[in-house]
């Protein structure tokens, strides 16, 4: 379909009042123009790029998919910038992620502190997780091309930049995206995704030698359909609703000459929106974050607190001997944490503690062993944003292995999870009994 005629028909007039704010970028200075629901920037107005008046231009959208980590793409998205001219490149960025791609291809780093605690004491540490995982498998695919992730981008913002057209930065902030995605995945889907995640640590070069086929319609089509299988939640959430948040804002620029630079798997979902733009969901709706409803699996963490406090309590009333029994329970969540903390790599230290932290954590419902542990094992390893910046290079499992950030939050996990299996382990060998003794069984 033509979308000259689409964009045409839904388009708003430009808004006279504009609000300009200057973000903190890396080494370019960008201006980003908010109107309504457009995250737009402009460059500089000092920099001349054009000597001669320009032909009027009818109002056109170009739509230009790509594999992120493809040099035809590069090539494809720069020679039709440099040919078009067009008034606007849009890119599948945002703001934050424009300026990490600016950073890392200039060689800087960020300059601010890494807050490990807020990173594993919050609901990030999932967020962080997957993002770091996605990053790393982005970079393996491009090392196996020489092509960095995010190069068609930057490719499309710099000769954005040599034509004189301002830049559109129409994708949803990724945290956003992440956040509402896990909010939504049911456990099972969470499962999966994970474990489709580690298996891609594995994938050989034969997997990776055939990127270019990522834009051919049969084979984007059995991805995205088999991604849709695994976790239809996380499809929903990371592809159908970028599709729509996209199709918004680039339906809300300004009349012009647009070319957008996309991944070829939005592309049909994005062309779809715009033809329909009555399916378009509201804009505060796609970026609100839902406090999720109350799982089993909540339900149960806040239970179990509730009826080891119980018998516990209710046995020692009717005279029954639970010291035994409290041995037990601290043996095996002190103790199984302990493990946990060892097998995921953590210093003694950081183990000890999670040997004393765990039996009252299972007993309140807001605490985790992996909390304490972890952050234990940040201070002894000294984690700086150093460790952030290079945990996405890492290109081997030894080398994440290596990374301290990495080993920090792997420790997180195992000292929680190890703790939950004690938890598990007690209620037939340490609950159980004294139930029995309570019913006279």
């Amino acid at each position: 379909m033509k979308f000259e005629s689409d964009k045409k028909n839904h388009k708003e007039s430009e808004s006279s009042d504009k609000d300009y704010t200057k973000p903190e970028s890396g080494n370019k200075n960008y201006v980003e123009f908010k109107s309504g629901n457009k995250n737009y920037t402009k460059p500089e107005s000092d920099k001349k790029y054009h000597t001669e008046p320009e032909p009027v231009k009818e109002p056109s959208l170009k739509i230009i998919g790509t594999a992120h980590v493809s040099d035809e793409s590069v090539k494809e998205v720069r020679e039709t910038i440099l040919e078009t001219r067009p008034d606007v490149v849009a890119v599948e960025l945002d703001l934050n992620r424009l300026q990490n791609l600016e950073m890392e291809a200039a060689g800087q780093k960020p300059d601010k502190e890494l807050n490990i605690r807020e990173i594993i004491k919050s609901d990030q540490l999932t967020a962080f997780l997957a993002s770091g995982f996605l990053s790393y498998m982005q970079k393996k695919i491009g090392d196996e091309v020489g092509v960095k992730p995010g190069a068609e981008m930057l490719a499309a913002v710099s000769a954005a930049e040599e034509v004189g057209a301002s830049i559109a930065l129409i994708d949803r902030d990724i945290q956003i995206t992440l956040k509402r995605a896990l909010n939504q995945m049911s456990f099972w889907e969470k499962m999966k995704f994970a474990y489709g995640l580690i298996a891609s640590f594995f994938a050989s070069d034969e997997d990776l030698e055939d990127i270019e086929k990522i834009k051919e319609g049969d084979t984007l089509a059995e991805v995205m359909e088999y991604f849709k299988d695994m976790s239809p939640q996380a499809y929903h959430v990371l592809v159908d609703e970028r599709d729509a948040y996209m199709a918004r804002m680039l339906l809300d620029l300004p009349e012009g000459q647009v070319v957008a630079v996309v991944g070829a798997g939005h592309q049909s979902g994005i062309k779809d929106y715009m033809s329909h733009p009555e399916k378009i969901p509201e804009i505060t709706e796609l970026l609100r974050i839902e406090v999720p409803k109350v799982s089993i699996t909540k339900l149960l963490v806040f239970a179990i607190p509730v009826i080891f406090i119980t018998i516990f309590l209710l046995a020692f009333l009717n005279g029954i001997n639970i010291n035994m029994g409290l041995l037990q329970f601290v043996l095996l969540t002190g103790g199984l944490g302990f493990i946990g903390t060892l097998v995921a790599g953590g210093k003694i230290y950081s183990a000890l503690t999670a040997f004393v932290v765990s039996p009252v954590t299972v007993i309140h419902p807001l605490l985790a062993s992996g909390w304490f542990a972890g952050i234990v094992d940040a201070k002894l390893r000294k984690v700086s944003m150093d460790d952030l910046v290079e945990l996405p290079k890492c290109e081997s499992l030894r080398e994440m292995w290596k990374n301290k950030l990495f080993r920090v939050l792997l420790v997180a996990l195992g000292a929680s999870a190890g703790t939950s299996i004690g938890t598990l382990i007690s209620i037939p060998n340490v609950l159980w009994p004294l139930i029995s003794k309570l019913i006279g069984y």
